[in-house]
């Protein structure tokens, strides 16, 4: 078995395993969507409408935003690994509840753990609190935090806006394109063993 069917094979266990009520009102799991070989790992909150709609994640306006920012790294979706903390679409895209995000973690774990990607990317201030208490983004944005993480190890962890955020609020939106844009320095620091 490949990396990519062996990824496949977990989303299939944990999405046969996982109890959690937003089963009730969403449409489908959005596992993630990428390559099992990537480097870079995006993390967001949770499926939206379009989302749970198509079983893909940042599929809606933020994710043509997102797609636009790959492009100016020259990265595409097949280049990189895209999920969320939260598997299932909370009704009325209100956000993820904490024991809906503790529920789906041992699942996140388990995707980072396969794809052991180099830098794992989170959007928006909920994605990050999963992996840091009580994050201040306007002062953690566009910084690498490291993280030890008790299933994982050491993890390098890049804070980033989120898409849809950063669509209606134009400083926000600068700000996001200019710490995207950081990535690929980043990824070569890292190869260089100096991040």
């Amino acid at each position: 078995m490949n990396k990519e069917e062996e990824l496949q094979q977990l989303n299939r266990d944990f999405s046969q395993k996982i109890k959690s009520p937003l089963l009730g009102t969403c449409k489908q799991i959005v596992a993630g969507t990428g390559n099992a070989e990537a480097d870079i790992m995006l993390i967001g909150e949770a499926p939206g409408k379009k989302e749970d709609e198509t079983g893909e994640p940042f599929v809606g306006s933020a994710g043509k935003f997102l797609d636009q920012m790959l492009e100016t790294i020259s990265l595409k979706r097949k280049d990189i690994y895209i999920t969320n903390i939260v598997k299932c679409r909370p009704p009325n895209n209100r956000d993820p509840l904490p024991e809906e995000k503790e529920e789906f973690w041992p699942w996140l774990m388990a995707q980072i753990k396969l794809i052991k990607p180099k830098l794992v990317v989170t959007l928006g201030r909920h994605s990050l609190s999963s992996f840091v208490a009580d994050p201040i983004m306007s002062r953690v944005h566009g910084t690498i935090l490291r993280k030890n993480i008790p299933e994982l190890g050491r993890v390098r962890i890049y804070a980033l806006y989120h898409p849809a955020a950063a669509l209606y609020n134009g400083g926000m939106r600068e700000t996001l394109i200019k710490d995207f844009k950081k990535i690929p320095k980043i990824l070569a620091l890292i190869e260089k063993g100096e991040i």
